[in-house]
């Protein structure tokens, strides 16, 4: 009788095998038969109670009905997974290839590169420092004075009385020199913070390049030359420029460095402020209070110094005209870049 039934199951599996088409049917099927409760499964139990002398007849029988039937189970399996995956990958070779899209270098990265890229070709090196910065490096090692504006809590991100979010990337000039022997030619790129309102023309963050040159008989006239050589390198050959008188606390004396404004070329617009020039850099004969932090002789070493915004670069550049742009991530403006 059992075996009959075996017989019956084996046949009606081979019947409910063939007509499925899809996973989905596939998955009833094993529930119906496979699963603890399905049919095989039930047999087994049922095997316990075959008298003891049809028990070993009975679960060959099974066991061969088992292995038969997922047998058929599994290569079914095959066979929808190979149907589907082939439709799934078919690849009309007669099509043209779709083009990859790849990202590229923000804009702000772009312009860095470009300026460590010229001043590396003059010979100078590439060095950077921490963005949280004690007082001592950020201030006072670099001549500020301890009632200089600057280190107002307007100005400056404060994170206790010691430490603070560096101003500017000069502290890196103090470690390198504390560090090497003059003559010590090098640039220090960073990000910095001030606490500033965020408009048009200023942002909370933004990043600096330093520069600083030290060794014997080093003159102003070498820094301008050094200067006007990567302005032009980077603005181009008909680059009009200019230095002003300024005033910073490491450097004496000091200048900045203004060119022709990109929207009006020097006729006068708002962004200028009808002057017809822009800044774009900072510079100066370094202060001899400051080589005496880093033990450097004033009276043998002499060095200038110089400071620019990437942001400003970038703007006068490319001529944007809101610096919030860079940090906005539309990319309608990355993608001009």
């Amino acid at each position: 009788m059992m075996i009959e039934q075996l017989e019956q199951i084996k046949s009606e599996f081979i019947e409910n095998i063939n007509n499925v088409t899809s996973n989905k049917e596939l998955e009833i099927l094993r529930v119906k038969y496979f699963s603890r409760n399905g049919i095989i499964s039930v047999l087994f139990d049922k095997l316990k109670e075959v008298p003891k002398e049809n028990k070993r007849e009975i679960g060959k029988n099974l066991n061969e009905l088992k292995k038969f039937t997922y047998s058929l189970f599994e290569q079914k399996k095959k066979d929808i997974e190979l149907k589907y995956s082939s439709i799934s990958t078919r690849i009309d070779l007669t099509l043209p290839p779709s083009q990859i899209k790849l990202g590229t270098k923000h804009i702000l990265n772009q312009t860095l590169e470009e300026i460590k890229n010229i001043f590396k070709s003059m010979g100078f090196s590439v060095f950077e420092g921490p963005e949280l910065e004690s007082d001592y490096y950020n201030f006072e090692a670099l001549n500020f004075p301890s009632d200089h504006p600057a280190r107002d809590m307007q100005d400056t991100f404060f994170i206790n009385k010691n430490f603070l979010l560096r101003t500017h990337t000069s502290p890196v000039q103090i470690r390198v020199m504390e560090k090497m022997n003059p003559p010590v030619r090098a640039i220090m790129p960073g990000r910095v913070y001030r606490n500033e309102a965020i408009n048009a023309r200023s942002y909370c963050t933004f990043q600096q390049v330093e520069g600083l040159y030290v060794d014997k008989d080093v003159t102003f006239a070498e820094l301008k030359g050094t200067l006007v050589s990567f302005a032009k390198q980077f603005y181009g050959e008909d680059l009009r420029y200019r230095f002003r008188p300024s005033f910073f606390p490491f450097t004496e004396p000091s200048a900045e460095m203004d060119i022709t404004c990109f929207l009006c070329k020097g006729e006068g617009c708002k962004v200028c402020k009808y002057a017809g020039w822009l800044e774009i850099l900072g510079c100066g004969m370094v202060d001899p209070n400051v080589f005496n932090y880093v033990n450097y002789d004033a009276e043998e070493y002499i060095g200038y110094a110089f400071g620019m915004g990437i942001e400003r670069i970038a703007l006068l550049k490319y001529g944007i005209n809101d610096i919030r742009l860079f940090f906005e991530n539309d990319i309608r403006f990355l993608t001009q870049f």
